[in-house]
């Protein structure tokens, strides 16, 4: 329903640290939480055996949602938060329950020794076919993680927020990638970091043969191009504070290196109609996986 923020939760840490993040955008936002829980019903005859039972199951399906809504509560007295329980496919029942909601919140997994996600085969089939935004929370995120040190050095929820990070591509700017990046930066009072990274031209070759080097000239129209694609933001949002960054180089690359000081990036999937496979993009693909922070992934047409 509208107003309401869905997460997928199946219990582990990551699906439990998606459930704190999506309390504190609800309060953010004035809207309510909805845990989706999806389990697969256990055999008749293995529900049967001493071990496990019927009955121990069904507790055991049916705990897991109701103490994890339960502490929602008590930390986040003034978000209204509820649950639900489906069986089957983990991604058809999250897309189902997410049709009419703001936002799908899911939990991913650490990479071992690496700072970056670990999606799941479900999780990328939910990213790639989601009609809202889709937000990746890793295992461990913390509250005090989105907000700047206080003046001694130390983690604290209670500071400003870190900058909002948008991923843009001036050649084809997306009017909703660009205006959710705005309202959660205005909904933080975070300034807004937009990074556009870019490739030479097919010229660029050429030029260098000549002895010609146009880095300084493209450089220079990227960034003006940048400026002049976000002019009418800026005006539409007057109190949020921009940071445009524009440089030569990967763009996933320049997002990740940015996630290390946000306390969200945004970046945008294009909508395929393709019944074969999973698209995501290689931009969204690369920064939901290696971002340090978490990530939403817009789609748009």
């Amino acid at each position: 329903m509208p107003g309401t923020i869905i997460v997928g939760l199946d219990g582990s840490l990551e699906s439990r640290a998606a459930a704190e993040w999506a309390a504190r955008e609800a309060t953010l936002r004035g809207a309510g939480v909805r845990l989706v829980h999806v389990w697969l019903p256990v055999p008749e005859r293995m529900a049967k055996a001493p071990v496990l039972g019927a009955e121990t199951h069904q507790h055991w399906t049916e705990r897991v949602p109701r103490e994890a809504a339960q502490g929602l509560r008590l930390r986040h007295p003034g978000v209204e938060v509820a649950f639900v329980q489906r069986t089957g496919s983990v991604a058809e029942a999250l897309l189902e329950a997410s049709r009419d909601a703001e936002l799908l919140v899911l939990g991913s997994r650490a990479l071992s020794g690496l700072s970056g996600f670990l999606v799941g085969s479900a999780g990328q089939s939910v990213v790639a076919r989601a009609e809202v935004p889709v937000i990746l929370v890793r295992a461990g995120e913390q509250a005090a993680d989105e907000h700047v040190k206080d003046p001694v050095g130390i983690p604290s929820a209670a500071t400003d927020f870190r900058p909002v990070v948008l991923g843009m591509d001036t050649d084809s700017p997306d009017e909703s990638v660009i205006g959710f990046a705005f309202e959660e930066a205005r909904l933080r009072q975070a300034p807004l970091t937009v990074v556009e990274g870019w490739n030479p031209p097919a010229s660029y070759v050429y030029s260098l043969a000549a002895g010609v080097d146009p880095r300084e000239d493209v450089t220079r129209e990227r960034a003006a191009a940048l400026t002049e694609a976000l002019l009418p933001w800026r005006q539409k949002y007057p109190d949020v504070e921009v940071v445009e960054i524009s440089r030569l180089g990967s763009p996933a690359n320049h997002l990740v290196d940015a996630s290390h000081d946000a306390s969200l990036v945004v970046v945008g999937r294009r909508v395929r109609r393709s019944p074969f496979g999973v698209h995501i993009g290689s931009v969204a693909h690369a920064v939901m996986h290696h971002a340090t922070a978490p990530v939403a992934v817009v789609a748009h047409g």
